[in-house]
């Protein structure tokens, strides 16, 4: 009775018995909390009546705190005489929980539902190494049950997002992929896809796919897929945009097929034909390229001209017929129509009364004339008939014989006498008549060479005997021409360097004797004004080759910016390796598809079975105005195939190799020998390649002439050395220093003109004074350099002063002004030093004396640094204080870390050698007192002799 009483106390109490009592009582929930609030822990399973197990109906889920707002967490048991939370291993307050309780009437047993409040302030105080979580215990009278473990979150969503997406322009059926990196957040922000603010349903259309990573992939772009995409990400604490991608999907112009043939546009003579096509298989959409190549195109044709007939003269009249008339005719046939030509007009016989109406008396029928008359007209018919037999046969005979006379008499054909008096006369060139063996020169065919004729004077002041005098306007067209003046009828042109008479003497039409060639006429050869973009002919490689061992050292490519630096070490003891470098001047083997621009040499270092315990730094000079909004630069190498592959892009992370981007050169730190090349991949139009612009003069052949070459090419020392050597050779000066053209990748091209000329000094041919070359000319320039010339005149050999401008200009883009002052005359030049770098005397530096660094102050900051510092003042900050701050996974990979920071310092800093800025970073990490400012070029040859004795050199 008393145990029955005893649990129907209290619900908070807890079961104590009392063996030597024979009584057992129920303890107040109360005191079980007191007992919390003075330290007691709450008994994980207290003795209990048989019973079951608590079962949890409900246990505690997992939650997010959202700004300040608590959240509540709730359990409910069956049967539980009691239900505490235990909140990161410690018990909840009683105060703090709401308790429930009923019965479940299918079972009978005990309900109990509590609740409690977790604020913002409580998660925020605790500091764990997990989350902060709850978890329920629930009593029975048979023991205890624990709930599962609910973790509670702050809930945030940060504004920027990790990566916005970025506008496309592809071709229609090409792939889309749009990238985003949605913001930090708890929980992990959902995406959804915009287009034109509408919502993308990639379940709709199969072409559209948004499950990898947040991104948008369009397999295969459309026109209707043009438009501005937007990244969404939510979570349950708010929502973000992304910034609009905006993508356009173009169409290439396409040709359509040739349309037929035109008639000729004339109807007689020589005239053409064409045939077009135009540029809608597709029309070029979206900014999308036009066609390239003709749109029409022209062939000649010859028609046949129309000629209308004319009538041939009358024939003699015919006899009289029976009837009284006789007839005569004439035929088309002079000449007769052709080529759709009219026919003659007119009658083609005529007839008329022969006898002059004697045939008809007195208007009656021929029946009915008399015989006797009948007979009269008949003699009269017949004897008329006979005195034109006779009259027609003297005709004949006199004829024959004034024929036969002439061919006795006179023998020759007349030549007209005024082709041989001298003086101008008139000529057309003609070819002779065949047959005649008696005209000058009449075997000789006409040289046809030249299809261009003229007709006009020339002057022969003696057939034979004198020159051959003729206009210059008549041969200024033609440089190189040869004259042949074979008879006064005849003249025909050719390609040599005389002009010749030749002539053939006949019997009794010249004197004997006479035959010579005239003399030689020479045409002025003009140099021309300008000349066109020429290259220059290709090279061998540069190359430069040492000596090196354990020591390590420095390998110089004489003023091309090119180095190799060996480090300490790399090399094993008692080895050393004849090590070479060369740089391609031909033509470069790493051929650009279009989308790439090579912006470095091709850089070779050897031998490639070599092998290095520390990476080795290579420094190649590139053209790129560096900037990774609008470049994505990479390293290339040649593999022994000779195809080029990509190694890394400079904005990676790799533990292969190292690549740091200056703004004139790049450092790679590298395992391997090799070949090697940076290329560039324009992101937007705004990439910029630095051109060098410089100007050269020189005198040409002729006194009066001066030559101007303007270069641009690629800014790099090799490329401008390569140009040097050239104007070496041609005895070229630099007129003014060079300098630097920003050519932006806008698709313009660049001009190049001659300005501020002086006048009645210098001329320069006229339209000539600006030349332009095409983009993709210059931006692929660096496969060989690009010149422009311009050669200017002056009036006076007393003029020895030049003074004009240059001027270098990319449309809608930068321009450059060159100042040429200068002398022509060889006494009064200034010379301007091509090269200033102090790397050309000692291209090898074996040794200590190749770093600026002295070996023992190396040793000290290598070991200092590469040991790992509480406050983080290790190599991880050295590299830090030295504008290193990316890609640190690579040097974590190396045995010293500092070393081969060191070593990439001593890359960059081969020329200045500013080691106050090294000092400077020291000092400020803090672990260092001494300046290297202070250290004295005594003190580092000092440093560098004990180093030397100590191993013993």
């Amino acid at each position: 009775m008393g145990r029955a009483a005893a649990a129907g106390g209290g619900a908070g109490g807890a079961l104590r018995w009392f063996p030597w009592l024979g009584l057992c009582f129920w303890a107040a929930g109360a005191a079980a909390a007191r007992g919390t609030d003075s330290g007691e822990v709450l008994p994980e399973s207290i003795p209990s009546a048989p019973g079951t197990l608590p079962h949890f109906i409900e246990e505690p889920d997992d939650a997010y705190i959202i700004k300040s707002n608590p959240i509540a967490l709730r359990c409910k048991a069956r049967p539980a005489m009691q239900i505490f939370f235990k909140c990161n291993g410690e018990w909840v307050h009683q105060n703090e929980h709401v308790s429930e309780e009923s019965l479940d009437e299918s079972s009978g047993l005990r309900v109990r539902e509590v609740f409690i409040n977790v604020t913002r302030q409580q998660v925020e105080d605790f500091h764990g190494p997990e989350d902060y979580w709850c978890q329920c215990v629930a009593w029975s009278h048979l023991g205890t049950s624990k709930s599962r473990k609910a973790s509670v979150r702050i809930a945030y969503l940060r504004k920027n997002f990790e990566q916005d997406p970025q506008g496309r322009e592809v071709p229609i059926e090409g792939m889309i992929v749009l990238h985003c990196r949605p913001p930090e957040g708890v929980p992990a922000a959902e995406v959804e896809w915009l287009k034109n603010e509408e919502p993308i349903d990639s379940e709709q259309d199969e072409n559209i796919d948004t499950r990898a990573d947040h991104n948008l992939i369009i397999r295969q772009a459309r026109l209707s897929d043009s438009g501005n995409y937007t990244c969404m990400a939510a979570n349950i604490v708010a929502k973000r945009r992304s910034l609009s991608a905006t993508v356009v999907v173009y169409v290439n112009g396409g040709w359509s097929s040739w349309t037929e043939w035109s008639a000729c546009n004339v109807r007689c003579g020589r005239g053409w034909q064409k045939r077009s096509r135009t540029c809608t298989n597709p029309a070029p959409l979206n900014g999308g390229a036009f066609c390239e190549g003709m749109s029409v195109q022209k062939i000649t044709c010859t028609s046949l001209c129309p000629v209308d007939g004319s009538w041939e003269v009358w024939s003699e009249w015919s006899v009289c017929s029976p009837e009284c008339e006789h007839l005569r005719i004439r035929e088309c046939t002079a000449p007769p129509p052709r080529n759709g030509g009219k026919f003659c007009e007119g009658l083609s016989q005529e007839s008329r009364n022969c006898t002059d109406g004697l045939c008809i008396l007195d208007k009656k029928p021929l029946h009915e004339i008399k015989p006797q008359s009948i007979e009269n007209a008949s003699d009269i018919a017949l004897y008329s008939g006979l005195g034109a037999a006779v009259v027609a046969v003297a005709v004949l005979v006199i004829g024959i014989t004034l024929y036969r006379r002439s061919q006795s008499d006179y023998g020759v054909d007349v030549i007209d006498s005024s082709a041989l008096t001298g003086g101008f006369q008139t000529f057309n060139f003609k070819t002779v008549r065949q047959g005649n063996s008696l005209l000058l020169n009449s075997a000789m065919q006409p040289d046809l060479t030249v299809s261009r004729t003229y007709s006009g004077p020339i002057c022969l002041q003696d057939p034979l005997d004198k020159e051959l005098m003729t206009e210059s306007s008549l041969f200024n067209p033609l440089s190189d021409i040869k004259v042949k003046v074979q008879s006064s009828f005849m003249v025909s042109l050719g390609v040599s360097e005389r002009a010749e008479y030749h002539g053939k003497n006949h019997s009794g039409t010249f004197p004997h004797g006479n035959n010579r060639n005239f003399s030689t006429v020479h045409p002025r050869n003009k140099t021309p004004y300008i000349q066109n973009l020429s290259s220059l002919p290709t090279r061998t490689e540069l190359r430069t080759t040492g000596v090196f061992g354990h020591l390590g050292g420095r390998l110089v490519m004489p003023n091309t910016g090119v180095s190799l630096l060996i480090p300490h070490g790399a090399i094993p003891e008692e080895n050393s390796w004849e090590i070479y470098m060369s740089i391609n001047q031909g033509e470069p083997s790493l051929q650009s598809d279009g989308l790439e621009v090579l912006l470095s040499p091709e850089v070779t270092c050897g031998p490639p079975d070599m092998i290095v315990t520390t990476p080795f730094a290579l420094t190649i000079p590139h053209c790129a105005d560096v900037s990774s909004e609008h470049w994505n630069i990479h390293l290339k190498k040649r593999t022994q195939q000779g195809k080029w592959e990509e190694v890394m892009s400079v904005e990676d992370e790799s533990t292969s190799c190292y690549c740091l981007l200056d703004p004139f050169a790049c450092h790679v730190l590298l395992d391997s020998f090799g070949t090697y090349a940076l290329t560039g991949e324009p992101i937007t139009d705004c990439a910029v390649k630095q051109l060098k612009v410089a100007v050269f003069g020189c005198m040409s052949c002729n006194s009066l002439d001066y030559n101007l070459r303007v270069y641009c090419v690629d800014n790099t020392p090799c490329a401008f050395q390569e140009v040097v050597s050239d104007e070496r050779h041609q005895g070229g000066q630099l007129l003014e220093e060079p300098k630097l053209l920003h050519f932006k990748g806008n698709t313009f091209s660049l001009q190049i003109s001659v300005l501020d000329i002086p006048p009645f000094l210098w001329r320069i041919k006229p339209f000539t004074a600006c030349q332009e070359v095409p983009f993709s000319r210059v931006w692929c320039s660096n496969r060989q350099p690009l010149h422009c010339a311009f050669s200017l005149e002056r009036y006076t050999p007393t003029t020895t002063q030049l003074s004009c401008k240059i001027c270098i200009r990319q449309l809608k883009g930068h321009e450059q002004i060159l100042q040429v002052q200068t002398s022509i005359l060889e006494s009064e030049r200034e010379t301007i030093t091509f090269f200033t770098q102090e790397d050309s005397t000692f291209p090898a530096q074996p040794g200590p004396k190749a770093f600026k660094i002295p070996y023992s102050i190396r040793q000290r900051i290598c070991a200092t640094f590469d040991t790992p510092n509480a406050k983080g003042k290790d190599w991880q900050m050295l590299a830090q204080k030295n504008s290193i701050n990316r890609n640190l996974s690579y040097f974590a990979t190396q045995s010293s870390p500092s070393a081969v920071i060191l070593n990439l310092w001593e890359a960059r800093h081969q020329h200045d050698g500013d080691l106050d800025s090294l000092a400077c970073a020291l000092e400020e990490i803090g672990r260092t007192h001494t300046k290297f400012s202070n250290i004295t070029e005594s003190q580092l040859d000092e440093a560098d002799f004990n180093y030397s004795r100590q191993n013993g050199l």
